[in-house]
């Protein structure tokens, strides 16, 4: 089995919706930000893949943490998410994502970016973030 600390990557805790399917992994240097989980058991739709439902978490949860980190922390909300399934993500593979910011206003950030199994595309998500007013 991978060892993903190892490999520099820090696994990230949440004790609301994230703790059920997580943990969510996280790796950054200088050039790359990047999110992946491990494909569980528990991950595993009526045809032993990966439910698409899972996907579509990581792949909001990832971009939306991008986007935060954008703002520099400034809370942000999810507006609008996309996905298109381009393969299936089998069980026992490593799930991985490095958003890509794509333009970011006062209000709004707008990103995407490409799940992979490996060198295999599992997914492409986009979406749109508000970032929260604080005095709301």
């Amino acid at each position: 089995m991978r060892d993903l600390a190892a490999d520099g990557w820090t696994a990230s805790t949440d004790e609301g919706f994230i703790d059920r399917v997580g943990p969510i992994w996280s790796k950054r240097d200088a050039r790359q930000y990047r999110f992946g989980f491990l494909a569980a058991k528990h991950h595993a739709n009526l045809i032993g893949v990966v439910q698409g439902g899972m996907l579509m978490t990581f792949g909001d949860r990832a971009l939306g943490l991008r986007a935060w980190d954008a703002t520099g922390g400034r809370p942000c909300v999810t507006v609008q998410f996309d996905m298109m399934f381009l393969s299936a993500a089998r069980i026992g593979e490593f799930i991985e994502v490095e958003p890509e910011l794509v333009r970011q206003t006062r209000a709004l950030l707008f990103l995407r970016g490409v799940l992979t199994a490996g060198e295999r595309p599992v997914a492409s998500a986009s979406g749109i973030w508000k970032v929260l007013d604080p005095r709301n």
